[in-house]
């Protein structure tokens, strides 16, 4: 059994992606949802900081481990997707060359992928007054990124090659993630493609229906109350 901690945002659906993609692969692994409401200050309680020190979800808490001993946790959105691959043997490929391949492109997410677009998302939707030169610097390197993916993708299914894998679900849910700060795709014909064949898979819509269960708020605009616990500590 894992407990997932969990609030709808692109870094918690990674991890619905890959545990509903298990049922689809007849090897489903049985989870729990956690909701840490991140509006309401919950990442910062002692409970979850005890198994995510860096007070951002999710986390999970694999209450089998492979070692047999005490329940492990595990933060970091791109470390879980890894553990849990590494656990069930699906979603990272047993080949060396494809297997370094999706490990790079899950490490190209977290440190380049997931932060820009923050910040651009951060600096047009969220921040209390428009700074024109943030506003440019990040709409200009979370479109670098597109291109970057763009090109990466020409001639390939996925990420990696014809396989569904972690990768992919690590970048999916980063891509034009903001509905009053949507990024032109049109000059990324190889990301749209991509992106529509994901989103038409069944386990994507689960993962997503997901939201409204735990979040019926979601997409609303922001409480004085809970930009404060977002992003005034």
């Amino acid at each position: 059994m894992i407990d997932l901690h969990y609030w709808p945002t692109p870094n918690g659906h990674k991890i619905t992606l890959f545990l509903e993609e298990l049922v689809d692969a007849g090897a489903p692994l049985p989870y729990t949802i956690q909701p840490v409401n991140i509006g309401a200050g919950e990442q910062f309680v002692p409970e979850f900081l005890a198994i995510a020190p860096n007070n951002r979800m999710p986390a999970i808490v694999d209450h089998a481990p492979a070692d047999g001993g005490a329940p492990l946790s595990v933060f970091e959105s791109g470390a879980i997707l890894q553990y849990l691959a590494e656990k069930t043997g699906h979603f990272l490929p047993a080949d060396l060359r494809d297997r370094t391949a999706a490990l790079e492109w899950l490490n190209w997410q977290m440190a380049g992928l997931g932060p820009m677009t923050g910040q651009y998302g951060h600096f047009n939707v969220y921040a209390p007054e428009k700074i024109p030169y943030a506003i440019d610097r990040y709409t200009r390197e979370a479109n670098r990124l597109l291109g970057v993916l763009d090109k990466r993708l020409a001639g390939r299914a996925f990420i990696v090659g014809d396989a569904y894998t972690i990768a992919d679900m690590a970048c999916y849910p980063w891509i034009d993630v903001y509905k009053t700060a949507p990024i032109d795709l049109a000059p990324y014909p190889e990301v749209v493609r991509w992106r529509a064949s994901i989103a038409a898979r069944p386990a994507t819509s689960r993962a997503y229906a997901i939201t409204r269960q735990v979040n019926p708020q979601a997409g609303q605009p922001l409480s004085e109350e809970a930009r404060k616990a977002l992003f005034g500590r």
